[in-house]
């Protein structure tokens, strides 16, 4: 097993004792990029509550619940490497790992470069299963889409145009069904229905149980995209899509009637990256608005049901907003994270995190992922191969831990376990 190394110094942790005495000295910030987002000035003495956390059992799917809306999850005091298990082959330049583990009935199920799912013991970390996913047909390497759980089912949506149906239990395939175009985003799973979408922009809702399709609704195209997808987000009968185009649609789960689009595209492209308009980060649905972001420049709260805007903000991100009270956190493209009221879309805090390994030179770049709100933690982690630990009420970086390598994607909580997929394919339990 890939052990996990801890830094010295006051960051010998992910997860430090809140009571520890801060060290002595005047503390200079090594982080010197300017911030493109400002606190607003009017709340820099406002107190930040958040709910308890509680413990989930269950990581069933990317963003955790159908609607991604997780709210304040509970770990233990500090976080220390329980497993570390090898779940397949290592990302390289061109098979990229971009989903998430999930895990559900004790198990994890993970999914690797070559498209082979595992399942993991979450206790012990011992390997249950295994299965090989890629037709016979295809020899060359694919990009795949992600996993999610439902009623003793793992459903995966794959880089060669097929949804899969496995047995959780034995892996044994239960169906597979093709979809007209390649998927680089995980499945949404809700009711007895699988919501995935293709590169091409099309919506498809397909019955768990055979993988026959129940509607379909197909989004503008767009040529260009970034390397991922967003989920759709379920919740109260709708179903809320991203698109790379920058559209996000709100249809009706039963039938898949439209309600509402909106566009996220920047109304001002001011250089060539921010006509990428691409929404990779999942949208929330919470207390009857939806919450998402695009690449392009543009955050915004929506009326569920009525698709008005309550709030906007000229914000750009590739992360997945985190909601827990009254409050979002989210990583932006300038690698800030940063809180926002989530009534308003006022900001309370900034926080730049390191953009390059090589900062005075300015070379390789970091690429952030998250964050996750654990035990009045925010949890980040980063293509340098280091995770942090943030505070929630005014973004202090508290600890950090080495992993065994990059990592790309966020990581997952269940039963007090925090969970890290890294590049080298390696799946570690920290707890």
């Amino acid at each position: 097993m890939t052990g996990v190394a801890l830094l010295g110094g006051a960051c010998d942790t992910l997860f430090p004792d809140a009571q520890d005495p801060p060290l002595p000295g005047e503390r200079l910030s090594v982080l010197t990029h300017a911030r493109t987002v400002v606190p607003d000035p009017e709340l820099a003495e406002a107190e930040i509550l958040l709910p308890p956390p509680s413990i989930n059992t269950e990581w069933p799917q990317a963003g955790g619940y159908a609607n991604h809306a997780m709210h304040h999850i509970e770990v233990g005091d500090s976080l220390n490497e329980a497993w570390s298990e090898d779940i397949g082959e290592s990302a390289d330049d061109e098979e990229r790992l971009v989903a998430s583990p999930v895990a559900a009935d004790g198990m994890v199920f993970a999914i690797d470069a070559e498209t082979t799912v595992s399942a993991v013991d979450g206790k012990s970390g011992n390997r249950l299963w295994s299965a090989e996913l890629t037709p016979d047909e295809e020899d060359d390497g694919h990009i795949s889409g992600g996993l999610a759980y439902e009623n003793g089912q793992v459903f995966v949506s794959t880089g060669f145009a097929q949804v899969i149906a496995l047995n959780a239990k034995s892996g044994r395939i239960n169906w597979r069904r093709s979809v007209d175009a390649p998927m680089r985003a995980a499945p949404t799973v809700r009711g007895g229905r699988v919501f995935v979408i293709t590169l091409d922009n099309k919506l498809y809702a397909l019955n768990a149980q055979n993988g026959e399709t129940l509607w379909t609704y197909s989004a503008a195209t767009e040529v260009a995209s970034l390397l991922g997808g967003a989920s759709p987000a379920v919740d109260e009968g709708f179903v809320v899509a991203p698109f790379t185009s920058g559209e996000l649609i709100a249809l009706r789960v039963e039938s898949g009637r439209v309600l509402w689009t909106e566009s996220l595209a920047a109304v001002r492209r001011t250089d060539v990256v921010s006509t990428l308009s691409h929404i990779r980060g999942r949208p929330i649905i919470d207390r009857g608005r939806v919450y998402a972001v695009s690449h392009s420049g543009q955050m915004a709260a929506i009326d569920l049901r009525s698709g008005r805007r309550v709030w906007d903000k000229e914000i750009g991100g590739l992360e997945s907003p985190w909601v827990a009270g009254d409050y979002l956190f989210l990583l932006t493209n300038e690698a800030e994270l940063i809180c926002l009221s989530r009534k308003s879309g006022r900001v309370f805090w900034v926080q730049t995190l390191p953009r390059f390994e090589d900062e005075e030179d300015r070379e390789d770049p970091i690429v952030w992922t998250g964050p996750i709100l654990a035990s009045d933690r925010l949890i980040v982690a980063g293509s340098h191969g280091e995770s942090y630990a943030l505070s929630p009420y005014d973004g202090r970086i508290l600890g950090k831990m080495e992993m065994p390598d990059d990592v790309s994607v966020p990581p997952i909580v269940a039963n007090g376990t925090v969970y890290v997929l890294t590049d080298n394919a390696s799946l570690v339990a920290l707890r």
